[in-house]
C-alpha cells in the first residue's frame, strides 16, 4: 500500500488525523484477519510518505503477529509504539521507499496493480503468491504506478472504485474461493 500522507512518527492524537493512518489500519485488518484468526500466509506492506521523515516502510507479518485485536484503538496504540521505534511481535519498520520495496517484492511474486481500467481480475489466473499494489484514499501517484507497472500489470475489480480495505477483502475472497489462500 502506498500512503501519501501517513505520518512517520508517533506524534498524533488519532489515526485519521495522522495522515489517514486509519486507512492503513483498515487495510491491515482486511489483509490479515478473518473470523477468529490471522492469515499466516500474508505479509502486509505499507510505505508511509507523510511527515516528518518519509519514507517509512511498515511490514506486518501474519506468521509472527500476535498480541493484537482488530479494533482501531488497539492498532492506534500499536502504530504509535512502532512509529516511536519500539517493537511489536510481527511488525517491523525500515526506511525503504516505494521503489525499493517494489523491486524486492517483484523478485518474490507476480505483481498486480489495482486500477479501475485494468484487466478484470476474473480473467486472470492469480498466482498462489501475489503482490497487490494499491493506494490510499487518493490513489497511487502516477510516478509510483508507472514504477510498479515495470514489474507487473494493471488489474481491476470493476469500474466501480472501492475503498482500499474493501479491495483487499474482495481479493482475499477471490483467492480463498480458488483455494489459493
Amino acid at each position: 500500500m502506498y500512503s501519501r500522507l501517513g505520518r512517520t512518527d508517533s506524534g498524533f492524537a488519532n489515526l485519521r488525523d495522522a495522515g489517514r493512518l486509519d486507512i492503513v489500519y483498515e487495510c491491515v485488518v482486511a489483509s490479515l484477519f478473518f473470523s477468529h484468526g490471522i492469515r499466516k500466509n500474508v505479509v502486509f506492506h505499507a510505505v508511509l510518505n507523510g511527515p516528518p521523515r518519509p519514507p517509512l516502510h511498515l511490514i506486518v507479518d501474519g506468521v509472527s503477529l500476535h498480541d493484537v485485536r482488530t479494533d482501531q484503538h488497539t492498532w492506534e496504540q500499536i502504530l504509535k509504539k512502532v512509529l516511536s521505534g519500539k517493537m511489536h511481535p510481527g511488525i517491523m519498520v525500515d526506511r525503504l521507499g516505494f521503489e525499493s520495496v517494489m523491486k524486492d517484492l517483484a523478485n518474490r511474486a507476480p505483481v498486480y496493480v489495482l486500477e479501475e481500467r485494468g484487466e478484470h481480475v476474473s480473467r486472470i489466473d492469480l498466482a498462489d503468491s501475489a503482490v497487490f499494489v494499491l493506494g490510499d484514499h487518493v490513489g497511487l501517484p502516477k510516478r509510483a504506478e508507472g514504477f510498479a507497472l515495470r514489474y507487473g500489470k494493471k488489474v481491476s475489480l470493476g469500474r466501480q472504485p472501492y475503498l482500499a480495505a474493501s479491495c483487499i477483502t474482495i481479493l482475499n475472497y477471490l483467492l480463498d474461493s480458488k483455494g489459493k489462500h
